[in-house]
């Protein structure tokens, strides 16, 4: 009986890290706002964050392809002044709309069980202004309530826990347990207790009723 072979394998190619290629001026910046945009929304100083980044991973290769330092810093700086540049462009054309972005943001982060505090600090880190994002959250005027319950939920804790146990303290561990599962993700302690006071269907009830605005 003939031995099978195995057909020798073929040896892996190396992975080159990718080359710097042109730099990058104010028309390609444009042209990368544009396919960023049209994947994801940003707001004016996050879209400014992206294309500088992409500046900055530019002169990363330019640098490990052997060109002078002298000659990347003056061509970084105009890459980072073009970025601050097109995304202007991009909001002054309505393609960047920061309370826009920030109205949308809230309601889905609300919906998905998020604490106003912790949506606060969401759309700073995106580039939302404080006073832009103090005013979208007063003007939504999220139910908190429903959002705590929509994270309990998630984590089937609260009214969407098991069965509640019998015994006091372990019933009483439950529900410290989930106050401090609230706390951790921002929620004042009399929403937390709010949420945790109602039953199921009260509960389901009240995430339901937030979702029809």
């Amino acid at each position: 009986m003939a031995e099978s072979t195995s057909p020798p394998r073929r040896p892996r190619r190396e992975r080159r890290p990718p080359t710097a290629g042109p730099a990058p001026d104010e028309a390609r910046l444009h042209e990368a706002a544009l396919n960023h945009l049209a994947r994801f929304a940003a707001t004016e100083a996050g879209l400014t964050r992206v294309l500088q980044r992409r500046v900055a991973r530019w002169a990363q290769r330019a640098e490990r392809e052997g060109m002078a330092p002298e000659v990347i810093a003056p061509i970084v700086a105009r890459g980072r002044t073009a970025a601050a540049s097109v995304a202007k462009r991009m909001v002054a054309a309505g393609a960047v709309d920061d309370a826009a972005f920030a109205a949308a943001r809230t309601r889905r982060l609300s919906r998905a069980g998020r604490s106003r505090r912790a949506i606060a600090a969401h759309l700073a880190a995106k580039g939302v202004g404080g006073e832009l994002a103090s005013g979208t959250l007063e003007e939504a005027a999220t139910d908190e309530v429903a959002a705590a319950l929509s994270h309990l939920r998630r984590r089937r804790q609260g009214p969407f826990g098991p069965t509640p146990p019998e015994e006091p303290e372990e019933a009483r561990a439950a529900r410290m347990k989930a106050l401090a599962a609230l706390a951790r993700a921002g929620f004042p302690r009399e929403v937390a207790q709010a949420a945790l006071d109602l039953d199921r269907e009260e509960a389901e009830a009240r995430i339901i009723e937030s979702r029809r605005g």
